[in-house]
């Protein structure tokens, strides 16, 4: 079948500049969610209307397999998809979607294209408490859908309704031009409406089929930053039941955030207020403290991650502790048993088994050996203003507090480097390094006072 998703919208109530199916839900553009669910159906053209913010919107989900259709002019969704009738194959039926509604599951849109089969016309409906502002579905005596009544156009009985239109509709391509093409715009919006289709369709002699979603949220749509939010929530909580399910221990279910992927082994634990962004790995029995931001990482077993800490683009082997308030860039690679604690930065540096920076210190484009000790305040200078050098230190070596290691800089293996030295040339292995120091102390020092204003 093709697929062909509406997403030419200004979205006015967003009261933003940026179009509205590029706002982020779980970090990516709604259109994006959309587009991953319409793949899961195999569609035969999978073609995207595009109007405010065309250029933004292409350039965002642009891929080998998605055609755009340009709506120049808003004029209805009925006009949306006779832009792209020149790009869909006549011979499939097509799925029409919206890219503001981001939860529709895969297994709904089946349901409805199943019902409608080759050559009929499928509606997925819904049945909301509160209907204000939606379409009402109209049916005859017998139960039989005969129109969509639009809320502005609906008299004071049809208003009563209780089912609604979602716009999610599967119809005959063959038959789709000569219905668009009959369209009129006598309505209160002054628009072609997709829903007005329904009756040619029935005066064409075919039945309109209904189906339901499982879940009401399947159905709604993002029109405001409100509306945005409360998708977001819905769908963290969605993830969390997923990861309960899988037996991961969550703390507070509503308070995580699932940004991508989360893979988690047996007797993971996470702690309140964490996000995880990107593809994300957790092995066996990891502990995630609270507040920790994880992107792009792999954690490996029995590993522990303390609050505060931030970790991007890095490999962690098992075992190791890291945190509280760590910071692991990009290209960090710790071995296993490895210790980072408090306020320490690891960025493209690779540490051996072992190996231990437990306070405030630096480590950057580095090769650290086995079970090194890196003394509090030492950093590597690994930056000259216009270039990055490494530092290589081999194993068993310890490095003293504030020490600094000034790239291009070997350090042999089982050195020890005395508090407060700065190294600046290769070490040889099983060496004492440290600067000369004189220490001087004088007698009858007074101490600077503010004078009185």
């Amino acid at each position: 079948m093709n697929i062909v998703i509406l997403a030419a919208g200004t979205g006015k109530r967003m009261r933003s500049a940026l179009p509205k199916v590029l706002h982020p839900l779980a970090g990516r553009p709604l259109l994006s969610h959309v587009l991953d669910t319409a793949r899961t159906l195999n569609p035969t053209r999978l073609i995207v209307v595009v109007g405010h913010g065309a250029d933004a919107v292409k350039q965002a989900v642009g891929a080998p397999d998605v055609q755009f259709a340009l709506q120049e002019q808003q004029l209805g969704t009925g006009h949306a998809v006779q832009q792209a009738l020149p790009l869909v194959d006549p011979s499939v039926p097509t799925l029409v979607l919206y890219g503001d509604v981001p939860l529709t599951r895969a297994s709904t849109l089946k349901r409805l294209a199943d019902a409608a089969g080759h050559g009929g016309y499928g509606v997925l409906t819904v049945t909301l408490d509160d209907p204000t502002g939606y379409g009402r579905i109209v049916r005859n005596a017998a139960g039989k859908m005969v129109r969509i009544v639009e809320q502005k156009d609906a008299t004071p009985e049809q208003l009563k309704i209780a089912e609604i239109n979602t716009g999610i509709v599967a119809l005959p391509t063959a038959k789709l031009q000569t219905w668009l093409a009959a369209l009129k715009n006598d309505n209160a919006q002054g628009e072609f409406y997709l829903t007005d289709v329904v009756e040619l369709a029935i005066e064409a002699g075919i039945e309109i089929e209904t189906t339901q979603p499982d879940e009401e949220w399947e159905t709604l749509g993002v029109n405001s930053k409100q509306q945005l939010a409360e998708l977001e929530r819905i769908h963290q909580g969605n993830v969390a039941d997923e990861l309960l399910v899988a037996g991961v221990t969550l703390a507070d279910p509503a308070r995580i955030d699932v940004r991508g992927t989360l893979e988690c082994g047996r007797d993971v634990s996470i702690d309140v207020n964490c996000v995880f962004e990107g593809n994300v790995k957790l092995a066996d029995n990891v502990t995630i403290g609270a507040n920790c931001v994880i992107r792009n990482a792999t954690i490996g077993e029995g590993t522990r991650i303390d609050a505060f800490s931030h970790i991007e683009g890095a490999t962690v082997g098992a075992r190791t502790a890291i945190g509280p308030y760590a910071r692991l860039r990009p290209g960090a690679q710790l071995s296993d048993e490895v210790h980072i604690g408090n306020f320490v930065e690891v960025k493209n540096a690779v540490l051996g088994h072992g190996s231990k920076a437990n306070h405030l210190s630096y480590v950057g484009d580095s090769d650290v050996g086995a079970r090194v000790n890196i003394g509090a305040g030492t950093i590597t200078c690994n930056y000259d203003g216009a270039n990055k050098f490494r530092t290589i230190i081999e194993d068993d070596v310890f490095v003293g507090s504030d020490t600094q290691l000034v790239a291009p800089v070997r350090v042999g293996r089982g050195v020890t480097i005395a508090a407060g030295t700065t190294v600046w040339k290769d070490v040889e292995a099983d060496r004492l390094v440290l600067n000369d120091k004189t220490q001087i102390s004088k007698t009858g020092y007074v101490r600077p006072t503010k004078k009185k204003s």
